[in-house]
């Protein structure tokens, strides 16, 4: 478990590197993409302008209770940096790095 977990804040952190978005333009369009966060996570990226409009997770089983900070926030806030360079959520830090991880392959399409 360890070692997939750190195997896949690894990744986010590349991704985030390689994707950021801050400077990068997007094509517009909706893109879609999947991430393990404690269940099999999706969320959907809407790109306008060339910068992140929105992202929504579409799909998830994440632990109710625990999983809902991040995932009401952490849309919102990668929306208003326009990157997935932002904090996790303190207590559902593993759906906050699932989202950003997914939202990161989203945008891989978009490049």
């Amino acid at each position: 478990m360890k070692k997939t977990l750190s195997l896949a804040l690894i990744l986010v952190l590349i991704a985030t590197t390689l994707v950021g978005c801050g400077g990068a333009k997007l094509t517009d369009g909706t893109y879609e993409g999947e991430a393990q966060g404690m269940a099999p996570l999706k969320v959907q990226v809407e790109v306008k302008e060339g910068k992140i409009a929105s992202v929504e997770v579409i799909e998830h089983a994440e632990t109710e209770g625990i999983s809902e900070p991040a995932l009401e926030q952490i849309p919102s806030l990668i929306v208003e940096k326009n990157s997935t360079d932002v904090d996790s959520i303190s207590g559902a830090t593993v759906t906050s790095d699932a989202i950003k991880e997914a939202v990161n392959k989203a945008l891989e399409n978009a490049q």
